[in-house]
């Protein structure tokens, strides 16, 4: 594959519902460029972007794919992204290093839940976006009817630039717009625009004129005098408002038949901006803002967005070139983990295919193997240059399973398997719970979870069993309490002796253990002051109650008994725990829950269906608010009611709520729900 420069390069990332048609759009076009020499099908597992076993077998996307198309003496990177919620992870990547989004929506649903998700993204970012109305040879496919839907659910002047010919099962292609031909066939042959469509056309283009017009005061000026504007005219003026936002390019066509395709190719070129175009991008340079030209010949940096680990390969590292020029086989610098990482061969990926490249120029995405240190989110760029491009930011795990090894061979790899998943998609996340002797893997749904561990399974060799996650809760005290307690054991040799009055009461909010020695006159030797406190401490990680770890309390001890031969470490330790657990149980002791800040975003009409189950949930709702047509909630809930909402509140509104979490404090948990607490741990005790 040849070397690019970045004027002849468009990035864009297909996104939208579940099956609305992103990877066979993606699949036909790279058959149009002749890469392929027949049209994989997505139900075959024969597409270039879906080649992953999950993939495959679910007919579904999980992972960016990156699909280089060679058309017209250019070069477009599309990054074909998964349509189900779980995967957001991927559209975020593959948006923080495109200049524009191809959002594909059916002409039967026309906007769908995906449509709304990946919309909510490109609003965030600010990204230009197109729209391809594709399936349009599908029974009850209506152009007209999607277009409606568009803007019904969103803000923006959605303009068609192509307009269908034929309907349904006799859809024949596309008119263009902006040139006014007719494109027909998979070959997209220029034709006579059919005089049915002619009135259509002349409004469409006028209106497109009108938009380039706006886009600009001179062209505007021109074109109120009653002057012509140029082709190219109309074409940078469309490309300034698309780039602004002020103009959204609807697109038709069938992907599955290649009608409209290639087309929609040329307009890529013509109307997405360009990495020389889209600049400068924002890093940061020695700890300062500053932004980068994004020339070839300019200071090295480049974000990784992507990683995969390949059992058999290694890690790869795919990443987007942002200023400067990557030489294959040469040292580069990971700015983030300031270490310095040896190139091996970059290369294109296409699909899984590899494909060797010498250089890859500001502008372009490739990939590398086997580095050491480099994970997504890191920059490479040359020693010394201080450069790092911010990475993608992606949520807080929403939703957790408890997994454990299914056997001990597994118990020996889990650890490493659990690492690997996580380099290659950030939104998972794991941790062992020493609490509730746990290992907690998190992601952002029950499908996200279960290909998780399929991937566990299938692709590092690791069975592990999964079940739901325990509260991690914490207990401490209420009040003060004292008690004494006695150790005394005779074996006919040397025995045993230790006596221990301590006090106990409620500490700083995070203080752990407080402890202090108040004991005069030498009833205890402070020698035996490290014991008791020995003693303490293997109760507070054991808990008293219900085994949860006991936290924020003060401890003094005040008075006691030893014996001059039988007193010894252990009989002290043993009068510290004991006395520790009487006071403890006469101190109020109550039991500690994770609260957690909540975010919802519903559509209105969900609002007081969200308000009522939240309120089951022991919610406290702090605030409420409308923002584009969507209710925002924010709310503190306890973790335990939280366990399984990802589930429930897309049931509740049919996929279309999102919500996000954020750890705040533990507060106490209401006494009426604390015996349930202590009988599920004796349950399980007994099991």
């Amino acid at each position: 594959m040849k070397v690019y420069t970045s004027d002849k390069i468009r990035n864009i990332a297909m996104l939208g519902h579940s099956g609305a048609g992103k990877t066979i759009l993606t699949e036909a076009m790279i058959h149009a460029t002749g890469a392929t020499n027949r049209l994989g099908r997505v139900e075959d597992g024969t597409t270039v972007s879906d080649w992953d076993e999950e993939e495959i077998k679910r007919t579904q996307s999980i992972n960016i794919s990156v699909v280089p198309c060679e058309w017209k003496g250019h070069k477009i990177n599309v990054l074909d992204t998964p349509g189900y919620p779980d995967f957001v992870g991927e559209i975020i990547s593959a948006l923080r290093v495109a200049e524009a989004a191809m959002v594909v929506v059916d002409a039967v649903s026309g906007v769908e839940v995906g449509t709304e998700l990946a919309w909510q993204y490109l609003d965030q970012r600010k990204m230009p976006r197109f729209v391809f109305i594709n399936k349009m040879d599908r029974d009850n496919a209506n152009f007209d009817r999607a277009l409606q839907s568009l803007k019904n659910a969103f803000d923006g002047n959605f303009a068609p630039f192509f307009l269908p010919v034929g309907s349904e099962s006799e859809f024949k292609g596309v008119v263009s717009v902006l040139d006014g031909k007719a494109y027909l066939g998979a070959e997209a042959k220029a034709a006579d625009v059919p005089e049915e469509l002619a009135e259509a056309l002349e409004e469409a283009n006028l209106t497109l004129v009108e938009a380039a017009a706006e886009s600009d005061d001179e062209l505007l000026m021109k074109y109120l005098e009653g002057e012509t504007l140029t082709a190219k005219e109309i074409a940078d003026g469309l490309k300034s408002a698309i780039r602004a936002g002020a103009v959204i390019p609807v697109l038709c066509g069938s992907a599955s038949h290649e009608l409209g395709v290639r087309p929609a190719m040329d307009m890529i070129l013509s109307l997405v901006p360009s990495p020389a175009e889209a600049g400068p991008y924002p890093a940061l340079i020695d700890g300062e803002e500053a932004e980068l030209e994004g020339k070839a010949d300019g200071p090295l940096a480049a974000l990784v967005f992507k990683t995969i680990a390949d059992p058999f390969v290694g890690r790869i590292n795919i990443f987007r070139v942002f200023s400067g020029t990557i030489q294959s086989d040469s040292r580069l610098y990971n700015t983030v983990k300031e270490t310095e990482e040896r190139m091996g061969g970059t290369f294109t990926l296409r699909g899984k295919e590899q494909i060797h490249v010498g250089s890859v120029l500001a502008g372009d995405i490739a990939a590398v193997a086997k580095l050491n240190h480099t994970a997504t989110g890191d920059t490479l760029a040359e020693k010394g240059s201080n450069i790092i491009l911010p990475p993608p930011k992606f949520p807080n795990p929403l939703y957790a399973v408890a997994v454990r090894p299914a056997t001990q061979a597994d118990s020996a790899k889990i650890g490493s398997a659990l690492n690997r998943l996580v380099e290659e998609d950030p939104t998972l996340s794991w941790y062992n719970e020493p609490s509730v002797r746990q290992m907690i893997l998190s992601g952002m749904g029950d499908v996200h979870m279960t290909i998780a561990v399929n991937r566990l399974q299938s692709k590092f060799g690791v069975n592990v069993k999964t079940e739901l996650p325990k509260v991690p809760y914490r207990e401490t005290v209420s009040r003060t309490a004292s008690a004494s307690y006695r150790h005394k054991k005779q074996t006919g040799g040397a025995g045993q002796f230790g006596e221990v009055h301590m006090r106990v009461e409620p500490g700083e909010e995070g203080s752990g253990l407080t402890y202090t020695w108040e004991v005069f006159g030498g009833a205890i030797s402070s020698s035996f002051m490290p014991s008791i406190e020995k003693g303490i401490r293997s109760v507070m990680e054991n808990g008293v109650m219900a085994g949860y770890p006991v936290v924020d309390v003060k401890v003094a001890v005040y008075d006691g008994k030893e014996h001059p031969v039988d007193s010894k470490d252990i009989a002290f330790q043993i009068a510290g725990r004991e006395a520790f657990k009487k006071a403890f149980l006469d101190a109020g002791p109550v039991f500690l829950e994770p609260i957690y800040k909540v975010e919802v975003i519903v559509p209105e009409e969900n609002m007081g269906d969200i308000l009522g189950d939240l309120n089951t949930r022991r919610a406290r709702v702090l605030g409420m608010n409308t923002v584009r047509g969507k209710s925002v909630i924010i709310a503190e809930v306890p973790y335990a009611e939280l366990l399984r909402y990802a589930n429930d509140l897309r049931s509740m509104t049919q996929g279309r709520g999102i919500y996000n979490i954020e750890f705040l404090r533990y507060e106490k948990v209401p006494n009426h729900l604390a015996q349930s607490i202590i009988d599920a741990a004796r349950k399980e005790e007994e099991d």
